[in-house]
């Protein structure tokens, strides 16, 4: 049997095209009964609202055929570039592939203009600032060479642990300068370069052979000292950067009868720390 209220509401919604507010105030039904009972039919035309947004919609797909970028269309109309996109992503900016690609390097060479000279003068202001902290350094005498050999040990090498015990040196890096560092820091504690013996860590699909001609060139070191490379298992799934001719590895520095040198590390750290945490015999003034 039809409920001849819901047809009243929905003859009134169809054939006299009234909105929600005025079939209430015919009818005096609430808000909730009126809208369960057009459930199902649409509003009339006259009713709907038009969305705010409709004419910007428009306006973005007339600037796309005119040729511009979703870029330049969302600051015209003042939109978040990603709103742009959405409205225009339906309109190629060009359908010939080239002049596309001529609009691309056109962009490219104007992006260029824009930031060579930031980069021109952040280059600058970073040389100057890397020739003063230069300036600083001056000569390294041994206490220099100790301190910081012993820092960038206790940085980089291998340590003991109260669950293992290993008192003796062992370093490992692939950077030559500090490298270096620690192989000054070695010669002034007694230890010449003939004494500790050398192994390449590299991955199995570089040039080990090579890499160990270079890093004996590089820091002075005698080859027959070095041990046979250690070769890292290569995982496809992996991607690497460390790729090319310029990849060496690493180079670990072991030092043979270290265990007091080792000791005298653990010493120099302990009182380094004592001072920094106490602020003792640093210049706070």
């Amino acid at each position: 049997m039809t409920d001849p209220l819901a047809a009243e509401v929905r003859r009134l919604r169809t054939v006299e095209q009234l909105s929600v507010r005025e079939i209430r105030a015919r009818t005096g039904l609430g808000r909730h009964r009126v809208h369960e009972l057009l459930r199902g039919v649409p509003p009339p035309e006259r009713t709907r609202r038009p969305r705010a947004r409709d004419d910007l919609r428009s306006a973005a797909a007339e600037l796309r055929i005119e040729g511009l970028s979703v870029t330049d269309i969302a600051r015209q109309l003042g939109v978040a570039k990603s709103t742009a996109y959405q409205w225009v992503r339906h309109l190629p900016l060009d359908a010939d592939e080239a002049v596309a690609e001529r609009r691309r390097a056109h962009s490219a060479l104007m992006t260029e203009a824009r930031w060579a000279a930031h980069r021109e003068a952040r280059d600058a202001a970073q040389a100057a600032e890397r020739a003063r902290a230069a300036g600083v350094v001056g000569s390294l005498g041994e206490r220099d060479l100790l301190l910081l050999g012993a820092a960038i040990y206790w940085c980089e090498g291998t340590k003991s642990k109260p669950w293992r015990r290993d008192d003796r040196l062992q370093f490992v890096n692939s950077d030559p300068g500090l490298l270096a560092l620690f192989l000054r820091f070695l010669e002034v504690c007694g230890v010449g370069r003939d004494v500790p013996g050398y192994r390449v860590s590299i991955h199995e699909t570089a040039d080990a052979e090579a890499a160990v001609t270079w890093w004996a060139r590089e820091l002075d070191l005698p080859v027959e000292r070095f041990q046979p490379a250690s070769l890292k298992k290569h995982k496809a799934a992996t991607v690497r950067r460390n790729v090319g001719d310029d990849y060496r590895g690493c180079l670990v520095i072991t030092v043979p009868r270290s265990r007091d040198l080792y000791w005298r590390i653990e010493g120099m750290i302990a009182e380094l720390f004592r001072i920094a945490g106490g602020n003792n015999g640093i210049d706070g003034s």
